[in-house]
């Protein structure tokens, strides 16, 4: 049984993990974990955005009527 070797491309070129220095997966993993956290703050700031327009709407309820001219 043999064991795949992991391939990253980069560039439009493959290199498999044994190719790459320690510091080429050091920059590797700080990627990976910085795409986690953008996606995390876009999730936030989507539910802030949605948040924000529910208190918007809920302020225009509790405004009362304007009077017809």
């Amino acid at each position: 049984m043999t064991e795949e070797k992991k391939v990253i491309t980069i560039d439009d070129v493959d290199y498999t993990e044994d190719q790459l220095t320690d510091a080429a997966k050091a920059c590797i993993n700080h990627i990976n974990s910085l795409d986690q956290k953008i996606a995390s703050a876009q999730f936030n700031v989507t539910q802030m955005q949605v948040g924000r327009e529910a208190f918007i709407t809920k302020l225009k309820d509790e405004l009362p009527e304007a009077e017809a001219e």
